[in-house]
């Protein structure tokens, strides 16, 4: 699930937001076997060659648009100028990607930016092995700030259980919190209430064992 309008990158994650995190999984997990891992990623792609994409496309479109114009008004503009214009432009826009990564989303569609981060959140429930548990009961809490991006990914042990409308609240609680500057304070939030869901369905065992590791990662 995406959030509007606004900017997370505002979002600093301290040595103490991890360990406050990390207690907060561990106090979760105290009620329920089920597992609980959280990561946040900075951003889920470079985006370097999809806004280098869209801005050449852009270049080649505006520079038909001011040519058809300029006929229009009946001023006969050279070809070989606006190529020139458009070459120019395609690459002082890659030149300014280099030099400011944070200005190529501007260029990336919505659906492209939004795209990468579920697929870089199936990507981290593969490569955490939050699928492997024994009761299939992993979930991942997972928000990606450049996009402004929130997903829960649960297992499917868990799935038969829940509700994906029920995930679907959290998310919001991650994305609320991430819009004010307050990641950590998400991810504490949603950890608690990710353990009250899951305590009914997995009830904590005898043996205690801890199959995935209690804290953030951060990407």
């Amino acid at each position: 699930m995406a959030g509007e309008d606004f900017d997370m990158s505002n979002n600093t994650i301290t040595q103490a937001d991890h360990e406050r995190i990390t207690c907060a999984i561990r106090a979760a997990e105290s009620t329920t076997s089920g597992e609980i891992f959280a990561v946040v990623a900075h951003a889920s792609d470079d985006y370097f060659y999809v806004a280098g994409f869209m801005a050449g496309l852009w270049s080649l479109l505006s520079g038909a648009l001011v040519w058809l114009g300029a006929l229009a008004f009946g001023y006969d503009i050279g070809g070989g100028i606006i190529v020139s214009a458009q070459m120019a432009a395609f690459v002082l826009s890659l030149v300014m990607f280099q030099l400011r990564p944070q200005w190529r989303l501007l260029f990336v569609p919505r659906s492209v930016a939004y795209r990468r981060a579920s697929a870089n959140a199936v990507k981290q429930f593969l490569a955490h092995g939050i699928h492997t548990t024994q009761a299939r009961s992993g979930v991942l809490l997972f928000v990606s700030l450049a996009e402004r991006y929130a997903e829960i990914v649960a297992d499917e042990g868990i799935d038969e259980h829940v509700d994906q409308s029920v995930w679907n609240t959290m998310v919001e609680h991650l994305i609320d919190h991430a819009a004010k500057g307050e990641v950590a304070d998400g991810f504490i939030q949603v950890i608690g209430e990710a353990g009250a869901v899951l305590a009914p369905h997995f009830p904590p065992q005898p043996e205690g064992r801890n199959e995935l590791d209690d804290l953030l990662v951060e990407i």
